[in-house]
């Protein structure tokens, strides 16, 4: 999703947005936060009780009568299950569909901690980092700021951001959705006076950080 080019963009958006303020931007994306293992179970579970429901329907409303109730039980049942669970390895929105919001977002807070504390986010003289992860099959974004940051700006502040990288995502542009979210951040920092010291250095790598996991 991100060419070479695409990178070299998002590093000057970093260094650019960086230019009037003490803010430190680091850029993550990671593929997904968690392999999600129980989406096979739930899709196998639900596909059985699809296929079950469905061989009993046949057989009593619909008026099939050859075989044994139970062969229109339990044939379904196997084979819609394993039909379900192979779809959910392939299908990204039926994956999500099992794992539900409420986990995606709480495994997407998790490892923007973890993204956080791994990139020393924090290790700026005025504890000025901000951290923008994105997590692609999650489609979920997390604005993480140091506590410079967040005496000055108030959270509500980065939600738009986040709603226009998780645009951005869902229609296929991550790459200058995160470009844009970049700019946006270093206008806030400006404009809640996250001022730029005379002597300001850049303090943290403005490349894009890439992970699977």
């Amino acid at each position: 999703l991100f060419t070479e080019s695409d990178r070299r963009a998002i590093a000057d958006a970093a260094r650019n947005a960086e230019g009037s303020t003490s803010g430190e931007i680091v850029p993550y994306v990671v593929g997904a936060c968690d392999d999600y293992p129980e989406t096979g179970w739930k899709a196998a579970v639900l596909g059985g009780l699809i296929g079950g429901g469905g061989g009993v329907a046949l057989h009593y409303i619909g008026g099939i009568w050859g075989g044994s109730v139970w062969l229109w039980v339990l044939l379904p049942l196997v084979v819609v299950a394993l039909i379900g669970a192979s779809a959910s390895r392939w299908s990204d929105g039926l994956r999500r569909l099992l794992i539900g919001p409420g986990v995606l977002d709480h495994r997407a807070g998790q490892r923007a901690e973890v993204a956080f504390l791994e990139e020393e986010v924090f290790a700026t003289r005025d504890r000025t980092g901000i951290l923008i992860f994105v997590a692609l099959f999650e489609r979920r974004v997390v604005v993480v700021g140091d506590a410079g940051i967040n005496r000055v700006v108030p959270e509500g502040a980065w939600d738009h951001v986040v709603s226009d990288v998780v645009e951005g995502i869902r229609s296929g542009r991550p790459a200058e959705a995160l470009i844009s979210a970049i700019a946006e951040c270093g206008r806030l920092l400006e404009a809640h006076r996250v001022e730029i010291r005379q002597d300001d250095t850049d303090e943290l790598p403005n490349e894009l950080r890439l992970r699977e996991r």
